[in-house]
């Protein structure tokens, strides 16, 4: 096996889930459709996601926070985001936990985060 078998099956390896349960990557990729109403920036390039879960039995535990504390869209978010990833073939159940620590801040966000809002016009 030569060095190129040998990392490719170790990238395998750890991105490796349960057969029939969706991927991390999978996850974020399916959050990427849930927005904030306040800010026209998916949930995962605005750094609102802290963490990810699959546990056995396709329950996903996701853990975010939002741009503030008394965040109005709150309800809103979490059911997109459980909407979302339920959509995802092997989630049987998906929790959603906002956490405040650490604080959300603009340093969170991603390059295409930061990117899509100076397109609408905010300073970041």
């Amino acid at each position: 096996m030569d060095d190129a078998n040998i990392t490719d099956a170790n990238v395998r390896a750890k991105d490796a889930t349960p057969e029939g349960l969706p991927s991390e990557a999978q996850v974020l990729e399916a959050l990427k459709v849930v927005k904030d109403p306040e800010i026209p920036v998916n949930v995962v390039d605005l750094g609102l996601i802290y963490g990810v879960d699959i546990g056995e039995g396709g329950v996903v535990d996701i853990t975010m926070t939002l741009t503030s504390v008394g965040c109005p869209v709150q309800d809103l978010i979490r059911a997109d985001a459980e909407m979302a990833v339920g959509r995802l073939d092997g989630v049987s159940e998906v929790n959603v936990e906002f956490v405040w620590t650490p604080p959300w801040g603009p340093d969170k966000m991603t390059e295409d985060g930061k990117r899509q809002m100076r397109m609408f016009g905010f300073s970041v």
